[in-house]
């Protein structure tokens, strides 16, 4: 493979990591979903708060579907 096509691969791949926790929000449809979001984009870079994003988009319950 290309140097430059492997570089790009990784660099999408680092920013799938990166938005790890968003994606789990809007995927398990947290009603705080937003919140994550913030918190990710603007602490995520930073170890603790992309662990606090991610524990808090997989722990807190998810909105309740209506029959």
């Amino acid at each position: 493979m290309n140097e430059n096509t492997t570089a790009v691969i990784l660099a999408i791949l680092i920013f799938i990591l990166y938005l790890l926790p968003t994606l789990l929000a809007f995927a398990r449809d947290i009603p705080r979903r937003k919140a994550v979001t913030l918190l990710n984009i603007i602490l995520g870079w930073t170890l603790i708060g992309w662990i606090v994003a991610f524990l808090w988009a997989t722990l807190e319950a998810t909105t309740p579907e209506e029959v």
